[in-house]
C-alpha cells in the first residue's frame, strides 16, 4: 500500500469517520462490531450506534463513528471488521 502524505489526505484528523458494517443479523453481531470499535477508540460511545435491517431482515447494517487519528488506524480498523466472521461488507 501506498504511503500518502499527510498533506494530501482526504481526512483531516483528528476527525469523527462513520463506518458502514453490514452482516448476518445474529446475536453478538453488534456487540462484537463494539468491541472492534473500542479497540481502535477508546473514545468510541456505543450509544451512538445506528442499526438498520434489511427488508428480510437476515442482514443488519451497523453504523459506528469513530474517532479517526491517522490512516493506520482506520486502515487497521477495516483489516479488522472485514476479517470477523459475522461481517459481509464495510464501507
Amino acid at each position: 500500500m501506498q504511503d500518502i502524505p499527510p498533506e494530501q489526505s482526504l481526512i483531516e484528523y483528528p476527525s469523527k469517520f462513520p463506518i458502514k458494517v453490514m452482516g448476518l443479523n445474529v446475536d453478538g453481531y453488534v456487540h462484537a462490531i463494539t468491541q472492534i470499535a473500542e479497540r481502535f477508540d477508546p473514545t468510541f460511545d456505543p450509544a451512538t450506534v445506528e442499526l438498520r435491517a434489511s427488508s428480510g431482515n437476515k442482514y443488519l447494517g451497523v453504523t459506528i463513528t469513530v474517532t479517526a487519528t491517522s490512516r493506520e488506524q482506520l486502515d487497521e480498523l477495516y483489516r479488522t471488521l472485514t476479517t470477523h466472521p459475522f461481517v459481509r461488507t464495510v464501507l
